[in-house]
């Protein structure tokens, strides 16, 4: 399957969505800080699945119709920076689906994830992202999860991928950076964590209306009692 995230920069890049979904062969679409109240409920193809509902500028998720049929949906709030306390952009933090994959036979779980901004600490983006991966797993033990977006963690990466093992997930980064607004902070903010999938490839797409370069993800679920099981007691391959 192959999914896009993308950060909109406060619905900027909105406009491109339909061109990159077709242009590359999109399967999934993975949306952050998007306006909620005016984002269409198809776009080339795919479907809504659902959106963010306690802040404006939030989270989506699309999918392929002939491919998945959705499940479940859950959105949670993740615990609060004093950027998300003072001026409240944002709430919820995490938007996870379950899909049945049609062909297969197998449900799945994808997820759109926005990390606080970089004016808070490292280690509360960590407390997020461990309490997204651990609510992924209660949407459905034991399935194949993908979690991506921005996890704003430019630094430090190797510590974020110990920790993210530690939870029998693996950490992998796309190809080259994906934010290049400001000069001295330029990296890579987007990526992806996953269980029970062989993550082939993950491309920096070009440059749009957004400071964030959206990022294709090439992967597939692997077969079940081989990888999983390996997932389960921590045994995924080191973070890229």
């Amino acid at each position: 399957m192959k999914l896009i995230s993308y950060n909109l920069r406060k619905h900027r890049a909105a406009t491109e969505l339909a061109d990159l979904v077709d242009g590359h062969g999109a399967d999934l679409l993975c949306l952050q800080e998007c306006d909620t109240s005016d984002i269409p409920g198809q776009i080339a193809g795919l479907r809504l699945a659902d959106v963010t509902h306690r802040n404006r500028l939030g989270l989506a998720v699309y999918f392929r119709m002939e491919m998945y049929r959705p499940l479940e949906v859950r959105s949670i709030s993740l615990k609060k920076s004093l950027h998300d306390r003072v001026l409240k952009p944002a709430e919820e933090r995490m938007l996870g689906v379950r899909l049945h994959d049609i062909d297969q036979g197998r449900d799945l779980i994808v997820a759109s994830f926005h990390a606080a901004p970089l004016t808070a600490l490292n280690r509360l983006r960590r407390h997020q992202i461990r309490t997204a991966l651990t609510e992924l797993r209660e949407i459905g033990p034991g399935l194949p999860a993908l979690m991506v977006g921005d996890y704003n963690y430019p630094v430090f990466k190797e510590n974020l991928g110990q920790k993210v093992r530690e939870q029998g997930y693996e950490l992998t980064l796309s190809d080259t950076r994906t934010y290049t607004r400001y000069r001295y902070f330029r990296g890579h903010y987007d990526f992806a964590t996953s269980v029970g999938f062989d993550i082939e490839r993950i491309r920096t797409l070009p440059q749009g209306q957004s400071d964030h370069l959206p990022i294709l993800i090439t992967a597939r679920m692997v077969h079940p009692g081989h990888d999983e099981a390996g997932a389960d007691d921590g045994g995924m391959a080191t973070a890229s």
